[in-house]
């Protein structure tokens, strides 16, 4: 939305993709999206997988499979941000970034992701 494009959430629960959007090529593309605070080795260590339901892990892991979903979108603590064609993503469990494999794909910075507040 940010850069002018339409922006399109499913209205159902969608198990392989966040959002649609039209990046002007004359198609919908899917978007899987994903956060990260976790920093080490000068790497942001994104994980791509999910691992059981929100309340208790059943052993089941869902690996990211690349034909259901066109682009992953990373949004990681200090606002760097990518967008990587689905045909470029390594990993189907998680993924490094910050490093020459995937800079091509890094986008303009974002907002810093703000811790949660105490309770």
């Amino acid at each position: 939305m940010e850069q002018g494009l339409p922006v399109f959430m499913p209205i159902a629960h969608s198990p392989d993709y966040d959002l649609i959007t039209d990046f002007g090529e004359g198609r919908a593309s899917r978007v899987q999206v994903k956060t990260s605070t976790v920093f080490r080795h000068n790497r942001w260590d994104v994980t791509v997988c999910t691992r059981g339901g929100n309340r208790s892990w059943s052993g089941m892991v869902k690996h990211l499979d690349p034909s259901r979903y066109d682009h992953l979108f990373v949004l990681v603590a200090d606002g760097r941000r990518w967008l990587i064609p689905s045909s470029e993503v390594d990993g189907t469990c998680g993924v490094r970034l910050g490093g020459p494999k995937y800079e091509r794909f890094e986008i303009d910075p974002g907002v810093p992701l703000r811790p949660p507040l105490p309770r």
